[in-house]
């Protein structure tokens, strides 16, 4: 965390679908990982503990239960660790069934994120199981905590790390007109958490990455996201684990059809300067209603991201090339609009790489 550089993750554990045993175990593993590696945030992908595609599954009492109880194994076996996890989970809230993002941190529930936007369209049945999350979040008990805030636009604020503030969303939230990052940008989170199961098809993988750069771009913030893999790959939908981490509008890393865990690091810093910068977003109050906090421990963050010694450089000949017809295009236009403004006839130029 040092200069304000918080490491993150995205992971993509093997999965069983509805045996929700194994899939804790693979998750708590995951997260130990992660832990190991440093990272202080870790996102997993939708409906991680049961599977995405249970199908009618999701109507069992068998598999609702079963799903808690995989919720209980990871939270004890996760007491000591200091990453904060999005897992995702069904659960039965009021006897309405909702696709949830679950965040624990040290063995404990920070709060939980239903899904707003459920795709009925294509390969998507989500509006047969599942309902969309309530307009208003409110508290209640779950697995032996007194209260545990539920409901969409939740930002988790870290208590002893300036700017640091995270929020989450689920798949189609980012593909929706009014995704809930936005406003969770708004309320101040400056790291945005995608719980996914989107499947596979040829140029999908191009549309889903310019929409994850474009939404840390249009947020200024660090968003990571994570999908499902080959253990949903059961039916004619093909799942390839996509993981991306963007920050303003930068692709930091990037993997597919390989699981595991993905890690980069957010300058949350730099992203709180921007916003302070363009007065686009400020840093965010947060939304009294909807804010929960943690707290981690400070240290070194080490920097596994490219850093370019030459940043304003292009590396390649071609597009050095392009670079340099672009400069001497746009300096030609900005000197043919002043000749003719002032109606000089001739004119001896000095370029000094100013304003000149």
């Amino acid at each position: 965390m040092k200069d304000g550089f918080i490491s993150v993750a995205c992971g993509a554990p093997k999965l069983r679908l509805a045996d929700c045993a194994y899939n804790a175990e693979q998750t708590f593993q995951m997260m130990r990982s992660a832990e190991k590696a440093g990272a202080k945030v870790l996102v997993l992908p939708e409906l991680g503990l049961t599977g995405y595609t249970c199908g009618d599954l999701f109507y069992q009492d068998a598999l609702l239960r079963e799903a808690e109880e995989a919720l209980k194994t990871v939270l004890a076996a996760t007491r000591n660790l200091e990453v904060v996890t999005a897992l995702g989970m069904p659960l039965r809230v009021h006897n309405e069934l909702y696709n949830c993002a679950v965040i624990i941190q040290k063995g404990k529930i920070l709060g939980v994120v239903p899904k707003t936007h459920l795709p009925n369209y294509g390969e998507f049945y989500e509006k047969r199981w599942f309902a969309p999350a309530p307009p208003e979040p409110e508290s209640l008990p779950l697995l032996g905590q007194e209260f545990v805030t539920f409901g969409a636009g939740q930002v988790f604020r870290c208590e002893n790390v300036p700017g640091l503030a995270l929020g989450f969303e689920i798949c189609e939230d980012l593909w929706a007109p009014d995704p809930p990052s936005v406003q969770m940008a708004r309320d101040g989170a400056t790291i945005v958490g995608n719980l996914s199961a989107s499947n596979d098809l040829v140029g999908k993988d191009a549309y889903r990455r310019q929409l994850v750069t474009m939404q840390s771009a249009k947020l200024l913030c660090g968003y990571a996201y994570s999908s499902a893999g080959a253990g949903e790959s059961t039916s004619d939908l093909v799942f390839g684990a996509h993981q991306l981490i963007a920050e303003d509008g930068t692709l930091l890393a990037e993997r597919r059809f390989e699981g595991g865990l993905l890690l980069s690091e957010i300058d949350v810093q730099r992203l709180c300067y921007e916003r302070r910068r363009t007065q686009a977003l400020g840093e965010g109050t947060g939304n009294d209603g909807c804010e929960e906090t943690f707290s981690l421990t400070e240290g070194r963050t080490k920097l596994t991201r490219c850093v370019s010694p030459m940043p304003f450089v292009p590396e390649g000949k071609e597009d050095r090339d392009a670079r340099c017809r672009e400069i001497l295009l746009l300096a030609s236009l900005g000197l043919k609009q002043r000749l003719e403004h002032t109606g000089a006839k001739t004119a001896v130029v000095g370029l000094s790489g100013g304003l000149d």
